[in-house]
């Protein structure tokens, strides 16, 4: 499999390559060449397949020879050795749950790939990867957990100060060893253009080997997939789900359709957006005009410019009419996704946290207008992740998972800094 750039500036690349750059010199992103197609055989025994199994053969065509195949197995079996259990809220609709993970994030999935990844191409070069990541929560965590004490790697996580949960937080900046977390004063989007304004740097490139750990990265984004494949084992529902997916970055979303046009059954997907509308007013406008995130209760979802929307365009051959036969948009406001959390807890006894609220009130606007149909929306972390939103809004004391006990009583190391990028360079050059 061979990776060009979406800015198409860039000679193709295989994916240690991508991977290991993380983005093309030209600032595009890498993207597949083509989308391989699963065979009927697969798709139709896939819920006699182990997860392992389900994994190692989605993500074969994309790794190619660069990675032999017994270690690739091992990479996926570590990589998904947890469960992500399809739950049902009610009769029509289900919650995947992806927060069963090490960081109770779906993110896990990626962080989990990529650091085995590099850690395996590592062994082939020497000197350091330094590994960047603009976070506005989950991704961090699930990063630092994913990288910590690799060897060869050492991970600069940029966050916004005081945009985060506190149990997020925590699992950025506790961890120390080969873990950095600078704490910006900004927004995420603050924190991405910093990155990205470090991969185009090309007097630090000399001086420090870098790579991206946010979904732009291939290892982290083509991964996702897996989600979907897992649903689809559990669905014993006739015809396929309707998908929700909570949508910021746009990673997990484009992972699906990835997984949609490779062959797996998906009726529609839904991008589950909060206040942060720049997606659903292109659907509705035809026009894409970037905006300052808002800051919500699902912060991880506060993009105002989605780095991975140029992939779902390319997926569509930039047509937006075929994109709006697969896929609708909906932005879902801040007293609707506190409403939603208390209607789902006190009707059906089940808890979402703010992203898994959007998602499941997106799709229950969408299955309104289609009767009959059922679908899915993707929990994407444990509530107690955002206790300090949830618990007022319930009145119910969440339990802390047995992973945290004793997190929340760990020291948090941090470096502040601006969102000057000579600030952030020079941290990255004295570091």
């Amino acid at each position: 499999m061979k990776y060009f750039s979406t800015n198409n500036k860039s000679p193709l690349v295989g994916f240690r390559e991508a991977a290991i750059k993380g983005q093309a010199p030209d600032r595009g992103l890498y993207f597949p060449e083509h989308i391989p197609r699963l065979s009927k055989e697969f798709i139709d025994s896939i819920k006699s397949k182990s997860k392992e199994e389900v994994a190692f053969e989605v993500i074969k065509p994309y790794v190619g020879d660069d990675i032999p195949e017994t270690d690739l197995y091992r990479i996926v079996s570590e990589t998904v050795n947890f469960d992500f259990p399809l739950v049902k809220v009610n009769s029509s609709i289900y919650a995947l749950e992806l927060f069963h993970g090490p960081t109770l994030a779906f993110k896990d999935v990626g962080a989990r790939f990529m650091s085995r990844c590099l850690g395996y191409f590592s062994k082939e070069r020497e000197g350091k990867v330094t590994v960047l990541v603009a976070t506005s929560g989950d991704t961090g965590s699930a990063v630092a957990n994913g990288f910590y004490d690799v060897p060869g790697v050492e991970v600069v996580i940029l966050y916004p100060s005081g945009k985060v949960s506190g149990v997020q937080e925590k699992q950025l900046t506790t961890l120390g060893k080969n873990i950095h977390s600078l704490e910006v004063d900004g927004t995420f989007d603050d924190c991405q253009k910093m990155v990205k304004q470090a991969f185009a740097d090309h007097e630090l490139s000399e001086k420090v080997f870098l790579t991206s750990a946010n979904s732009i990265n291939v290892a982290r984004w083509l991964p996702q997939q897996f989600y979907y494949f897992y649903a689809y084992q559990q669905w014993n529902e006739i015809g396929a789900p309707v998908i929700s997916v909570p949508s910021g970055n746009f990673g997990n979303l484009c992972s699906g359709l990835v997984a949609f046009i490779s062959g797996l059954p998906v009726k529609h997907f839904i991008a589950a957006c909060n206040s942060n509308d720049v997606v659903p007013e292109f659907f509705t406008s035809g026009e894409y005009h970037p905006k300052p995130a808002k800051a919500t209760m699902s912060n991880a979802m506060d993009v105002g410019d989605p780095s991975n929307f140029v992939r779902m365009i390319e997926l569509f051959g930039k047509d937006l009419t075929k994109m709006r036969e697969s896929i609708t948009a909906y932005s879902i406001t801040e007293e609707e996704t506190a409403s939603t959390i208390r209607e789902v807890y006190e009707k059906f006894g089940y808890l979402p946290d703010p992203h898994g609220a959007v998602g499941y009130i997106a799709l229950k606007k969408y299955l309104q207008g289609q009767p009959g149909k059922r679908g899915l929306f993707l929990e994407t972390a444990h509530p107690i992740k955002f206790y300090d939103v949830v618990e007022p809004l319930t009145g119910k004391k969440i339990e802390m998972p047995a992973n945290l006990t004793g997190l929340m009583a760990k020291q948090k190391v941090s470096t502040k800094i601006s969102t000057y990028y000579t600030e952030f360079k020079n941290f990255l050059l004295n570091k």
